[in-house]
């Protein structure tokens, strides 16, 4: 009998391009391909938000560690990884065959019988062109340019009488790039765009010319993109990630870990940067009997409806619900409210379309107003489950009590206030380096003072409903914008709607009344 010696599992290498920078132009394949790696080598080209983005669904025992030496230095690396069996990777600013070096290190692996694939992304010029708002029609010249002595001026020059061009390079090479463009013939009056951090969250672009793009691009840094040509002047109409509402504004997020993500996503969405600052942590009851009776009595039919005013409040129940094998079935014949749409979401994420959401103002008061008042004929069960925070108000529980409904208003969960948040943050709060703050509930108000200090008078406050409102006021800060509905989608929105109210404002101002205006932030420096 032969006895065969079974090999180790064949590697591979992946050439990734990351694109111009945005974690959001990966590719579909370049993604799967880095959350399946076992090593990861990278660019210092390639931002550290994306590096961030993509080790957060990489796998837990992934290996990352910029690439070093030459070309052979680093195609050893990877190959040493693939021959022990391993998924290895060469993430690369751009477009992978947009670099000399790395075209080298793919014919060294070529050589060998390690499996590779190089997965395109989009290059960094003409990526980041895109997002400054400038077309390349006609002659396209985009290039990602690793050494500018490689540069074909003259073609460069003959893409500007056409129309555009973009070139990606170090911000150090930027005064080699226009004498080279000057010695070519290139028109001193030409317009120019220079973009810093392209695609990035303070993406940045400055407008000039040939002959003083150099001078105008003082304090760039790293790699820059240039667009040369007649549609530069395009940016006027055509650019859009600067132009977002809340471009550049640095927005403070006092939400719980768990519940601040959707509401950070819908503010990168609009432009802003969010930062996160958790001022409660929710924890369990202190003593579990309340909610376990409260579970037996929705098994037993002891309920007509349960009222959720919370995300938390859903979460608390089925994580009971689980604790003792039940699922959604057991909620036959039970009624269910919730205060809001963000609420009825988590009601639905478990297979439940609740009954009764406020078609009008969501809150305790606009959910009262649209819950009937208890018939004994036609709801022969008279009883409501209430399962709430330790700290919330009695008015919802004392409105249904009014409508003839008995209530069990039972301490789901408990609200505890969070640590204090790092001393620069803390800084930041009291000294105005946040543009905005929104403000979810009364008791982000309270904590986030108690555990930060008052955010500055500069600081536009938004706030989600009436009682977050007055709590605001009480604690002297000036609420600048409300939305109509309360939820965290209508809340980012509203602050917007206020960005651009406010931006039209200082636009329709004479330049000297601008320079004297109180209002601050991202909105009031784009017109000084």
């Amino acid at each position: 009998m032969t006895t065969r010696t079974a090999s180790k599992p064949a590697g591979r290498i992946a050439f990734i391009g990351a694109g111009p920078g945005d974690p959001e132009l990966l590719t579909r394949r370049a993604y799967t391909a880095l959350t399946d790696a076992d090593q990861v080598v990278y660019d210092r080209g390639v931002p550290e938000s994306l590096l961030a983005a993509v080790r957060a669904d990489a796998k837990e025992d992934a290996q990352f560690s910029p690439a070093e030496g030459a070309p052979g230095d680093v195609a050893k690396v990877l190959l040493s990884a693939a021959r022990s069996g391993l998924a290895a990777v060469h993430l690369v600013a751009g477009d992978p065959f947009g670099h000399e070096s790395v075209v080298k290190e793919v014919q060294a692996v070529a050589r060998t019988a390690v499996h590779f694939e190089v997965i395109p992304g989009i290059g960094q010029a003409e990526g980041v062109a895109a997002y400054a708002g400038v077309p390349l029609p006609g002659v396209r010249i985009a290039a990602d340019v690793d050494d500018v002595a490689t540069l074909d001026f003259d073609a460069l020059a003959g893409a500007a009488q056409k129309g555009s061009f973009a070139v990606a390079v170090d911000a150090g090479d930027l005064a080699a790039v226009r004498d080279g463009l000057l010695a070519a013939g290139v028109e001193p009056g030409v317009p120019v765009g220079v973009t810093g951090d392209g695609t990035g969250e303070t993406q940045y672009t400055t407008t000039s010319t040939v002959d003083s793009f150099v001078a105008a691009a003082l304090g760039f840094t790293g790699r820059v993109v240039l667009t040369v040509g007649a549609e530069v002047a395009e940016r006027d109409t055509l650019s859009w990630w600067e132009n977002r509402p809340l471009y550049g504004w640095k927005v403070l997020v006092p939400r719980t870990k768990e519940q601040a993500g959707a509401m950070s996503a819908r503010l990168r969405a609009y432009g802003a940067i969010p930062c996160e600052v958790p001022t409660i942590a929710v924890e369990p009851p202190r003593t579990p009997a309340q909610m376990e009776r409260a579970v037996k009595g929705l098994v037993d039919g002891r309920y007509a409806w349960v009222v959720f005013t919370s995300v938390n409040a859903v979460r608390a129940v089925w994580e009971k619900f689980a604790e003792h094998g039940l699922d959604a079935r057991h909620f036959g014949g039970v009624k269910i409210a919730c205060i809001g749409e963000a609420t009825a979401e988590a009601v639905r994420a478990f297979g439940i379309q609740p009954e009764l959401i406020p078609a009008g103002e969501q809150s305790s008061e606009g959910l009262l107003a649209e819950f009937s008042p208890h018939d004994e004929i036609l709801d022969p069960v008279g009883r409501v489950l209430l399962p709430r925070a330790d700290i919330a108000t009695e008015t919802l529980a004392a409105g249904l009590i009014e409508r003839g409904w008995e209530v069990d208003d039972v301490t789901a969960y408990r609200t505890v206030r969070a640590a204090p948040p790092p001393a620069e943050i803390r800084d930041a709060i009291k000294s105005g380096g946040f543009d905005a703050v929104l403000f979810t509930s009364s008791s982000t108000v309270r904590n986030l003072v108690g555990i930060a200090g008052k955010p500055h008078a500069r600081t536009v406050v938004a706030v989600i409903g009436p009682k977050t409102a007055e709590t605001a006021i009480e604690f002297g800060l000036r609420v600048d914008t409300q939305p109509k509905n309360a939820s965290v989608p209508d809340l980012v929105e509203a602050l917007a709607e206020y960005a651009l109210e406010l931006r039209e404002k200082l636009a329709a101002m004479p330049a000297k009344q601008r320079r004297g205006s109180k209002v601050q932030g991202p909105t009031a420096l784009r017109f000084r």
